[in-house]
């Protein structure tokens, strides 16, 4: 704050005042004193505990100050709805003044709006309508004083956008409309009253909070005496005990209670601990255990309010900002009280204990189970149901979904040979525990009862679903399959299908020039776009991320799936089921009278799937599908001779994407610069498919210089390209890889490949097309991946055919 000016003489003040100069005729030195008098109340306001009695004693400078002949202040009430005046000069009625914030007075309307009004006269109501058509001067005041208002200067007095009051001052002394003086004068005053009110509130919120316990409602419901509750806090500190344990231990307190208490201190709903809670893969997923124990917070669940959050402090939580940028989708967020203990019975619950049992101190715990072979139903049912198998069962799946397997592989063998349980990780099977064989058939019987299959049959393959929700603390699917094999044994096999939000296109792992080339493809109103590849390769996450892309409230989209995995809101999703007759054929006939924009169908496996496909996209509808194919080219051929109709097809496809999924490369890697040796190898194999094409075959050494100066600008540094090498830690388990990344070929449908397709044209002539045109093959794709430092070539090549 700037120093403040010295008062200047009474006289000088009195003389300047007495001679009710208009603005007009008023000169420097007034505008000095004006500047210098208004200094002296601001400092006063700032310097007093009580604002409404410095208010008090300055009114009548303020009104001199102003040239004005009264004022009101008014705060606003504690439902802010309406204003209270607080200070009043001049004014013999000793009543407060109440007036709702609206248009139905001058100090309401200014108060409802924020607008500053400076009125020449009040009762002329022509200015007033044309301020606000129902904005009215409240006579009744002058009626009953005799005195006459004229002039008015309204303000509010405002925080940001936090209203505290309204300043009023009325009848300038000129008897004219108050000068733009008076009006800076008035608004600096009122920024020094909003700061100043601000202030206060805030010492006396925090004065009272610090006064204030948690558990003061506990006194005032008359749970406990304050007496108790200061002995149980004082026995609480000197023992470094949760004063929380202390109430419930001590005085029987129930959670109840203490969490009724903790929703009126904080102001916010009590979240008791739930049983029947089940984890959410995509609420609590995203959080580490650890994170949740440190920072005391925990998602529950969406609610139409925004979505939940159990925390034991919310102000700490609301304060930290946290929570938003964790789940950067929602846009509300509403927060719940807990106790300590229930806050731990849910972190529990959720994420499971703290020093669960290891799979073989689980293993170790198991009974005897049934060792002959030939063991009736009834015993082998009793076995399946002990609890340590049941325990051990869903340990396996539990630790399955957190080494982010995507199988899980039980192959007994015949005879006394132990059963093996292996995990696919990042594509590759890696071993997890041996089981006795004794406990096979009750393994594979468990297995069986969790999916409700025939546990009597044990020489026909069978296939079932786990809701594993159902069983544990995941909230995950399974999709088993059982096979018999040699020895009298049965195989079991299942899918982890963890239910979760499609990824955004942006995080795809797509090179930009393929993300902008398919933006562009599947942005076209209607046609037919297929994703191909292997099993697992990522396919349906690939769909799904595409009609993320494309989901807008004014879209409408099926689709058919089998299983439904990923789920997104603005979809509708049909699961198929076989058993019940609904198939991709079946769904395809009633998506087309179902009015849709966007049809996804997550298999094209037979000719009627695919013609329909062609015929929905020829009658302008969006189509997407995948196929199990190697390559783009390759999949066009695989269409025509499932029998489609070259020209319809043709003029229906807008693209086909295949993809890959690589190995990638730890955080261990290891930079290196390659020889150039390596690098005219690297060149060559890159160049494997453009050597066909035009450009390459008129001049390769050109081409290939072309090619190695475009990759030093994309990916080079400081002049050299730069690779990795896998190396290994702790982290991959010593392997050098961790994760997964796409490799994605996109083939576009423009007018010649559209006539290549006419004319049955072979692979290869669809592939120089396509690579003329700006296609990366999967290997191209995957050694510009190399390139980035994403993955080496060996990963590369590993997946790629060709």
């Amino acid at each position: 704050m700037s120093a403040v000016l010295p008062r200047p003489p009474d006289s000088e003040l009195a003389f300047l005042e007495s001679q009710q100069l208009p603005p007009d005729k008023r000169g420097v030195s007034f505008e000095a004193l004006f500047y210098r008098r208004l200094q002296q109340v601001t400092t006063r306001i700032h310097d007093t505990e009580n604002v409404e009695q410095i208010m008090l004693e300055s009114s009548q400078d303020i009104c001199k100050l102003l040239n004005a002949d009264r004022l009101t202040l008014y705060a606003v009430t504690e439902d802010r709805s309406a204003i209270i005046s607080k200070v009043k000069t001049g004014l013999n009625t000793s009543r407060d003044l109440k007036l709702p914030i609206s248009a139905q007075s001058i100090a309401g309307y200014v108060a409802l709006s924020g607008q500053v009004l400076n009125i020449a006269d009040v009762y002329d109501e022509e200015a007033l309508r044309r301020i606000n058509p129902s904005l009215m001067f409240l006579k009744e005041v002058d009626k009953r004083s005799g005195y006459r208002t004229r002039q008015m200067l309204v303000l509010p007095i405002a925080d940001g956008e936090k209203l505290h009051g309204v300043l009023q001052v009325i009848n300038n002394k000129n008897d004219q409309p108050f000068g733009e003086l008076e009006v800076e004068g008035a608004t600096q005053l009122c920024k020094t009253l909003a700061t100043a009110i601000r202030q206060r509130m805030q010492k006396a919120s925090d004065e009272q909070r610090r006064r204030a316990t948690k558990y003061d409602a506990l006194v005032n419901d008359g749970v406990m005496t304050a007496a108790e509750l200061q002995e149980c806090i004082r026995k609480a500190r000197e023992q470094g005990e949760p004063v929380e344990r202390m109430l419930m231990e001590n005085f029987r307190i129930r959670p109840g209670q203490i969490g009724a208490s903790l929703s009126k201190f904080f102001g916010v709903p009590y979240e008791p601990f739930n049983a029947g809670r089940i984890r959410s893969e995509q609420l609590q997923g995203p959080l580490k255990r650890e994170f949740v124990q440190e920072h005391r917070w925990i998602p529950l669940e969406e609610s139409p309010e925004g979505l939940v959050i159990m925390c034991t402090d919310p102000e700490a939580v609301r304060g930290s900002r946290v929570v938003p940028q964790v789940f950067p989708r929602f846009t509300k967020f509403t927060y719940r009280v807990t106790t300590q203990a229930e806050f731990d019975e849910t972190l529990v619950q959720l994420y499971g204990g703290d020093k669960e049992a290891s799979i073989d101190e689980l293993l170790a715990d198991m009974g005897g189970a049934l060792e002959e072979e030939n063991g009736d139903e009834t015993a082998l049912e009793s076995a399946a149901a002990d609890n340590e198998l049941v325990k051990f069962v869903n340990k396996v799946i539990v630790d399955a979904y957190q080494q982010k397997a995507s199988d899980i592989h039980i192959e007994p063998m015949p005879g006394k040979s132990k059963t093996g349980i292996r995990f696919r990780i990042d594509g590759s099977l890696q071993p997890y525990i041996e089981v006795p064989s004794h406990f096979r058939q009750a393994l594979v019987t468990r297995l069986k009862i969790m999916c409700d299959l025939d546990i009597s049959e044990k020489r026909k393959p069978q296939d079932g679903k786990i809701k594993f929700r159902k069983f544990g603390p995941l909230d995950i699917e399974l999709r088993v399959a059982t096979i018999p094999s040699a020895g009298g044994v049965e195989d079991v096999v299942m899918r982890i299908l963890a239910a979760g939000e499609p990824i955004p296109l942006e995080k795809l792992g797509l090179t930009p020039h393929n993300r902008e080339r398919l933006e562009k493809t599947v942005s076209k109103p209607y046609g037919l776009f297929y994703v191909c590849g292997p099993t697992g390769s990522g396919k349906t996450t690939t769909l799904h991320s595409i009609l993320k892309f494309l989901n807008t409230p004014d879209t409408k989209i099926w689709t058919a799936e089998d299983p439904v995995e990923i789920t997104q809101k603005g979809l509708r999703q049909v699961q198929i089921n076989k058993k019940a007759g609904i198939d991709f054929a079946t769904i395809m006939r009633a998506f087309l009278r179902a009015d849709p924009d966007i049809i996804m169908v997550g298999e094209s496996r037979d000719h009627e799937t695919v013609s329909m496909g062609v015929e929905a996209s020829l009658t302008g509808h969006l189509v997407f599908s995948t196929l199990h194919t190697n390559s783009a080219p390759e999949s066009i051929v695989r269409l025509l001779d499932m029998g489609m109709d070259p020209f319809n097809f043709a003029d229906a496809l807008l693209g086909i994407l295949a993809q890959r999924l690589a190995k990638k490369l730890c955080d261990c890697k290891q930079e290196y610069a390659p020889d150039q040796e390596e690098v005219k190898l690297f060149i060559a194999e890159y160049a494997e498919e453009l050597r066909n094409t035009t450009a390459w075959k008129a001049d390769y050494a050109g081409e290939a210089k072309k090619l190695y100066e475009s990759w030093l600008k994309l990916y080079g540094q400081g002049g050299h390209l730069r690779f990795h090498k896998a190396v290994g830690c702790d982290k991959c388990n010593q392997t050098g890889y961790k994760g997964r990344l796409g490799l994605h070929e996109l083939l576009v449908a423009d007018d010649e490949m559209k006539r290549l397709i006419q004319e049955r044209a072979r692979v290869a002539a669809l592939f120089a097309h396509a690579v003329e045109t700006g296609m990366r093959t999967l290997k191209m794709d995957g050694m510009e991946k190399v390139m980035l430092g994403l993955t080496d070539l060996k990963q590369v090549r590993a997946v790629c055919i060709k």
